[in-house]
């Protein structure tokens, strides 16, 4: 089993920055896809960004140019650095990793983190 904890989140303003990260616990995560995913109120889970072990990462297009995701494999702990927020970006942000392949789908991903929040003011 691998555990994950993501911590960071909070109240911004619009134009502001927050890194989340996310701890992994458990066995190694070194060989999965880490992914960073959110979900607003009454909406689905939408794919963020997405970190293989190889190094290759993918953005939504919405979060293109704005979002970073890196891992530290060292410290077990995958990052999302979020620049140039806007109001829309608020929601809660789960971290969550993939050990079979390189997918942005939620379903694809075994395992969870329990989320956290970010809120964007305007």
């Amino acid at each position: 089993q691998l555990q994950l904890v993501e911590s960071g989140g909070g109240l911004v303003q619009s134009g502001g920055s927050l890194r989340l990260s996310c701890l992994a616990s458990g066995r190694s995560f070194t060989t999965y896809t880490m992914g960073w995913f959110r979900q607003a109120p009454g909406k689905e889970r939408e794919f963020v960004a997405r970190h293989h072990w190889s190094g290759t990462t993918s953005y939504s297009d919405s979060v293109k140019g704005r979002f970073t995701i890196s891992r530290d494999n060292a410290k077990s702990t995958v990052y999302l650095q979020m620049n140039e927020l806007k109001p829309e970006d608020t929601a809660t942000y789960f971290c969550a990793g993939d050990n079979f392949g390189w997918s942005s789908d939620p379903v694809s991903y075994n395992y969870w983190g329990q989320g956290t929040q970010v809120t964007v003011s305007s």
